[in-house]
């Protein structure tokens, strides 16, 4: 039975905590603001995209996620500020800075970033790809052939464009959000009336033409703007300017109100389409009069208009990733199958047996997804002593085999329940037709509580063994989604402890029937009790005549009671090493706060996506871990269904503590961050890198495997 802790409950945020010196512009908050930190996250990511050392083609990846990653910074972070200005609310977040304050400094932080965007483009990609025979054209570079090829390009995707002019016949049109578009003032020879059009560069056309050569690329709007003539015939083009507007993309669901959840949600998603403007990209060279009538129409203020040099959305950059130009790209890594999942020659071994011979921990994406969790799932719905399948979905991936693989159980006569995610962002559009897909096959199909996103990632399964019912578990920190497992990393647990099958039952009651949450001994749940429990778990590694140990991998640290927890057991003397991959707000090394805390972030080709938390020094106390779904941020430990479990295997811990080393370790793709909230680089003195040295042991477990005769061993597990 896992030693839960005593609960201490929850108290209030910075009760009793030290002040913060000023010294050398360090702010006298101990919090640091989520929404710059999220900013210095994707500076990181920019950062990748800059480094010379990272093979040409990710660099251009790299750069597309950046751009991304901003754009979804807009269209919910920027969104939810902006409607608290519009909506009065001016309370301030615990650094202190008011929603206002907020967007201003958003502004400046993000134009700084885009500038080394552009200049990463145009002095650092675009040079680099053209030593490597990959040109980025521009229509003044081309000659007479290269015109007449795109000229019947042009002519091929010409019935698709629709040009739209603005007067008293045609109001401004509707600009859909993350769109590309041409800006164009046209003049009417004739009369000598000048009006404002503009072109929406389709958005399922290629981002790039690529030119006969198959080694230069032109940006669409190029092309376009080269045949305006074609769109407005017999009118003069005076100028045109490509431009781009964000739009809030934040459901604003009254589940309360909504008699049909699926059918509420469709209707937020077309509304979505209609979100308020948030930002307003444009041409550097865009007049002052087009400036100001896109702002007006728009109603943007200065602050959101960003003029950005070279191509807008670089995210179009993923096509030109696609190249077939291996030795541009990372080394390609085939994911090991886990010895104990592996059966003779490689054929597939039977799961389930391998399961009983003892807990599993798998780890993404080295450790297979497709031979472990994949295989689990479809080995369940084939198997015809299988009873029942209860599965969270959050993310799922376009073809999903998981999905497939209940939809099979189903018309096999096994019991499917599937709880699908309605409103998890941005793949509420997916999960709605996997779910309408699940309920036609004759699922079990629940679409989540009432306030609540359902987060946690748990599989169960109940079969009929020879030698009576057995409930077999996975729980894990990464979605059910084959094509992130590829590159997001991420560790799951399979088991068939009764324990812990018999708590999965209870949570799977309450997610799909009436229930009330119960106490549980292996699991920890959020929203119930998982802050509490794990403010506890702090809180011993502080009390008694030795400090202990604490060291927390995760995505994001923004919750005030878990960091006000981190700085008093600093405060005691706890060494504590936190591995926080995108947002902090924890200030570290503050003395009298928190000069015991080191905080780091790994960046690579790999995502850094699981939790893994360990309590304890290993010597006076035995170290405690726990794995999960759950990042210590308020939204995740009061809005949502998140799910930690322990993992109690000494050798599983093993592997664990071997992650986390290695995390700790790393300075290659390690970050610091400091008491004033600056990130940099780790020097590189011993070269340790974590995705290398990953990859590394998990080459030497497959190579154990495919040399070894007899059981697996406990340590292979």
């Amino acid at each position: 039975m896992n030693d839960r802790p005593r609960t201490f409950g929850t108290r209030r945020a910075a009760d009793s905590l030290p002040s913060v010196p000023h010294d050398g512009g360090i702010a006298t908050t101990p919090y640091l603001n989520r929404e710059l930190s999220l900013l210095d996250f994707q500076e990181r990511v920019l950062s990748l995209a800059e480094d010379a050392a990272t093979p040409l083609l990710e660099r251009a990846k790299f750069l597309a996620i950046f751009g991304t990653n901003v754009d979804e910074f807009f269209q919910v972070r920027v969104a939810v500020l902006r409607d608290r200005v519009a909506a009065g609310l001016h309370t301030n977040t615990p650094d202190g800075l008011s929603p206002r304050q907020q967007l201003h400094a958003i502004a400046g932080r993000v134009r700084e970033l885009l500038e080394r965007q552009s200049r990463c483009f145009a002095e650092q990609l675009v040079p680099a790809l053209a030593e490597a025979r990959i040109c980025l054209a521009s229509w003044p570079t081309l000659d007479r052939a290269d015109r007449a090829h795109l000229g019947q390009a042009f002519e091929d995707f010409f019935p698709v464009l629709t040009p739209l002019a603005v007067d008293p016949g045609h109001p401004f049109p509707y600009i859909s959000s993350l769109s590309l578009n041409l800006g164009i003032i046209v003049g009417d020879p004739v009369t000598g009336m000048r009006r404002f059009a503009r072109v929406k560069v389709p958005p399922l056309l290629p981002r790039f033409v690529v030119l006969p050569d198959g080694q230069r690329f032109l940006p669409l709007e190029e092309v376009i703007a080269a045949h305006l003539d074609r769109l407005f015939p017999g009118m003069d083009i005076e100028c045109h300017h490509h431009f781009r507007v964000t739009r809030s993309a934040d459901l604003t669901l009254e589940e309360d109100e909504a008699d049909d959840l699926l059918a509420a949600i469709e209707m937020e998603l077309r509304r979505r389409r209609f979100g308020r403007a948030v930002r307003l990209e444009i041409d550097p060279a865009m007049s002052t009069e087009m400036r100001c009538l896109l702002a007006r129409e728009l109603e943007l203020d200065d602050d959101d208009v960003f003029s950005v040099p070279g191509p807008l959305d670089l995210g179009g950059l993923w096509s030109v990733w696609e190249m077939d130009r291996p030795e541009l790209k990372d080394d390609p890594w085939a994911p090991s199958t886990q010895p104990g999942l592996a059966g003779a020659e490689d054929e597939p071994a039977d799961i389930f047996a391998a399961i009983r011979a003892g807990d599993i921990l798998v780890h993404h994406p080295y450790d297979s997804f497709s031979t472990s969790v994949e295989a689990f799932i479809q080995q369940a719905a084939a198997d015809p002593k299988v009873l029942a399948i209860k599965q969270t979905l959050y993310r799922t991936s376009g073809h999903s085999p998981i999905v497939e693989s209940l939809i099979q159980a189903t018309e096999h006569g096994t019991q499917v329940a599937a709880l699908v995610e309605l409103k998890a962002q941005f793949d509420e559009q997916a999960n709605i037709e996997w779910a309408r897909k699940l309920e036609q096959a004759g699922a079990h199909v629940v679409y989540g509580l009432v306030g609540f996103k359902t987060h946690s990632k748990t599989a169960l399964v109940v079969r009929q063994d020879d030698d009576g019912i057995r409930r077999y578990c996975h729980v894990g920190t990464g979605n059910y989604n084959s094509k992130t497992a590829r590159v997001y990393e991420d560790i799951g647990l399979l088991s068939c402890d009764p324990e812990l099958g018999a708590e999965l039952t209870e949570l799977f009651n309450y997610l799909t029937g009436y229930s009330r949450q119960t106490g549980y001994e292996k699991l920890v749940v959020a929203p119930s009790d998982l802050r509490d429990h794990i403010v506890a778990m702090i809180e011993q590694e502080a009390a008694g005549p030795e400090p202990g140990r604490i060291v927390m991998k995760m995505n994001g640290l923004v919750d005030q009671v878990v960091i006000d927890a981190l700085y008093k057991a600093s405060t005691a003397g706890v060494p504590v090493d936190l591995v926080v991959r995108s947002v902090c707000c924890l200030r570290p090394g503050v003395p009298g706060l928190s000069e015991n805390i080191r905080v780091r972030s790994i960046l690579g080709r790999y995502l850094e996506h699981s939790r893994i938390m360990a309590f304890g020094d290993g010597r006076a106390r035995p170290v405690r871990y726990l794995i999960g779904s759950a990042d210590m941020m308020p939204r995740n430990l009061d809005r949502r269904i998140e799910v930690l479990v322990p993992v109690e295997a000494p050798p599983l811990q093993a592997r664990l503590q071997q992650v986390l080393d290695i995390c700790l370790t790393d300075d290659t793709q390690a970050w610091q961050l400091h008491s004033d909230g600056a990130w940099t680089k780790v020097p590189t003195v011993a070269g340790v890198s974590t995705h290398a040295r990953l990859h590394e042991l998990a080459g030497e477990r497959d190579r154990l495997r495919r040399g070894a005769t007899g059981p697996v061993t406990a340590l292979q597990r």
